[in-house]
């Protein structure tokens, strides 16, 4: 959230954490403000979204930068909304990196010990959340950090466990109800089904819904109601391993 999007104040209402972005691919110190204020009506936990300095490509571009590099716009990101939130009289929670970052450090090990050095250095009590079963995982597991192996509503996977590149006509789940499947078969029997029909094995502490896609708060409302109809108690994740 804090992105831009027009409908974070509706999506807070359905979700139990929250990515705010952090200024590099989308979002000021204003909208992180008005996104953190929203979090705290709604009792809603708070993260830190950070990401490559993109906002030409939202964020979602390849990069190649060095560790350290990526250390110190990892460290900023938190920092800046550390402030916001402080000012606020709360403070954030988590850290989920965003677009290419994310996607990147689910596979290289070096970008993802980069990721979770800074987030053990800046505050070693803050959550990672990752792509479920990934480097990015390991790695904070590595540096003896609280881990949230997160998996996607609205998004397809390969049979690695990767998400579909968004270049790829099917790497987008639009139909809430689709979204709504995928998640139950996620929580419930820790699997999904990938583009090539094949049941893969996924570890559920966390479900990603993009606040920028297609019908995002009406799939929010489906999965809210079909997880409450099998009795999951849905709360952001406080002491996972």
């Amino acid at each position: 959230m804090g992105e831009g999007c027009g409908s974070d104040a509706e999506l807070m209402r359905y979700v139990s954490s929250t990515n705010i972005a952090c200024g590099f691919h989308a979002g000021d110190r204003d909208t992180m403000k008005r996104t953190v204020d929203l979090a705290i009506e709604n009792g809603v936990a708070i993260g830190a979204h950070p990401s490559y300095h993109d906002r030409e490509n939202f964020g979602r571009t390849n990069m190649q930068l060095p560790t350290k590099e990526v250390y110190e716009i990892v460290t900023e990101q938190i920092d800046t909304l550390n402030h916001v939130a402080g000012s606020c009289g709360t403070q954030i929670v988590h850290v989920k990196p965003h677009g290419a970052l994310y996607n990147q450090a689910a596979k290289d090990i070096e970008l993802a010990a980069a990721i979770a050095q800074a987030v053990r250095d800046f505050n070693d009590k803050l959550i990672l959340y990752g792509l479920s079963g990934s480097a990015s995982i390991a790695k904070a597991k590595e540096h003896g950090l609280r881990t949230a192996n997160e998996v996607f509503a609205d998004r397809t996977y390969q049979n690695d466990g990767s998400l579909t590149p968004r270049a790829m006509v099917n790497a987008l789940i639009h139909d809430p109800d689709r979204s709504a499947t995928q998640v139950l078969d996620m929580v419930k029997y820790g699997r999904v089904r990938t583009v090539d029909a094949v049941m893969i094995k996924v570890r559920a502490d966390t479900v990603c819904i993009h606040g920028d896609g297609e019908n995002a708060v009406e799939i929010a409302k489906i999965i809210r109601r079909r997880l409450a109809d099998e009795n999951v108690e849905i709360s952001a994740p406080r002491d996972t391993k």
